[in-house]
């Protein structure tokens, strides 16, 4: 046990409960990216209440609180804060019932199915631990609340915002994401740990007609479906068997009545990779289909292509990784273990890149054990509601402490390094 976890223990008693409660407020009231302006408020309160200095505002709504403590190295933790436009299916007391219109004008049901309400109560709880107990560590921590993870716009915003020269560089930057998997463990990677993603939209164009005179239109139902049929065999025909790559097309849309050929149809498709060679050869081959498919069907003009989101890969510095994991395995036991790559994606690492300072990002389990081990022991795991399923909701006890208890474990590795007495 590090300096840092046997002073969460000493606060464990009192602090759990209260973030427990911030917690659930958090779940019942959530908000989409970049709109994340009661939940920032939240956190920037917590901050001041804690001694830091905040800043808020930060690329819209990010919050950012640094705490000095002597010289030292400088730590940057970072919790994200937006919750997605799915309706909840939990069943959870707590559970949230907020609906608003999004960007397109479209009401939708909001919840933290991916866990960011979590994260925040993470952050606050590892902040509150920093602030009382001065004298277990040394060096300055940044306590970064990011806005948009979901859209990939909230890091970029916050260096666009001048981040980089309004606060300390750090040495490091860590960042934590809860999981399926047992609550209580913590699984980390060396090297690429998160996939980049891509997602577009592709805009065919035809020529609308009546239904009963398909031989007057050029037909953008068809030609969509074409598409999305040929998109499909570029995993399984352009990409080796020894990479990894999907693709996914999660909309498709055309026409409003059945008797009408519309004018248009629009694809959304999502692509996830590790290497950027492949990335390259997807995004260049979905651009050849679809124009392809165009032509082979006479449309008028060539498709309209718009990035909706793009994440870069997320890939742990090695040296700091090896040195977080020796900590996690001291902390844990055999609680923590290396982890696969996972096929989501983040914008945490823009952070690093634009600092050019190491990061490492890692897993934290928020699936009940009791149920894990069920699902574990008849094979079906992936029956599991995993992150952004209308039924995603971490356990609260244990994860709320392991969460704790893994980000400090990780910052101490900087933070409670021998140093300069005060």
């Amino acid at each position: 046990m590090n300096a840092l976890t046997a002073a969460l223990e000493l606060e464990a008693g009192a602090l759990l409960p209260e973030l427990e409660a911030v917690y659930k407020d958090l779940h019942r009231n959530p908000e989409l990216s970049m709109q994340e302006f009661r939940s920032a408020g939240i956190a920037a309160d917590h901050l001041e209440a804690e001694g830091f200095e905040v800043t808020r505002g930060v690329g819209a709504t990010g919050v950012v609180g640094v705490l000095r403590n002597g010289e030292g190295p400088t730590v940057m933790l970072r919790a994200d804060m937006d919750a997605l436009p799915v309706t909840e299916a939990t069943g959870l007391p707590y559970a949230s019932t907020v609906k608003v219109r999004d960007e397109d004008g479209t009401e939708v049901g909001v919840s933290h199915v991916c866990g960011h309400d979590m994260h925040i109560a993470w952050l606050m709880g590892v902040a509150r631990v920093l602030s009382r107990h001065r004298d277990a560590w040394h060096g300055t921590v940044l306590a970064v609340f990011q806005p948009g993870e979901e859209t990939g716009r909230g890091a970029q915003s916050m260096i666009d915002d001048g981040m980089l020269e309004r606060f300390p560089k750090p040495d490091v930057i860590l960042g934590q994401h809860v999981v399926v998997g047992e609550a209580g463990t913590v699984g980390y990677r060396s090297g690429v740990i998160l996939s980049a993603g891509d997602s577009l939209k592709v805009k065919l164009f035809g020529r609308g007609a009546h239904g009963s005179q398909p031989q007057t239109a050029i037909d953008p139902v068809i030609m969509a479906a074409a598409t999305a049929m040929r998109l499909q065999t570029i995993v399984s025909r352009e990409i080796a068997p020894s990479d990894t790559a999907v693709l996914t097309i999660g909309s498709l849309h055309a026409g409003v009545r059945e008797n009408i050929i519309p004018e248009d149809a629009t694809l959304k498709l999502n692509i996830r990779t590790y290497d950027e060679d492949v990335r390259s050869t997807m995004l260049a081959a979905v651009r050849r289909i679809c124009c392809a498919e165009c032509m082979a069907s006479n449309a008028p003009r060539e498709p309209e292509f718009t990035t909706i989101s793009s994440f870069p890969v997320t890939r742990n510095d090695v040296e700091s990784t090896e040195r977080i994991a020796l900590a996690f395995k001291a902390q844990f036991g055999e609680r923590a273990f290396e982890t696969p790559p996972a096929g989501a994606s983040e914008d945490f690492s823009l952070f690093g890149r634009a600092w050019k300072t190491p990061y490492v990002f890692w897993f934290v389990g928020g699936t009940d054990p009791g149920i894990h081990a069920r699902a574990k022991a008849a094979g079906q795991l992936n029956t599991l509601p995993n992150n952004h399923s209308p039924k995603f909701a971490p356990v609260i006890h244990p994860t709320l402490n392991a969460g704790l208890q893994a980000m400090l474990t990780a910052a101490s590795v900087w933070l409670c390094r021998p140093g300069p007495s005060r």
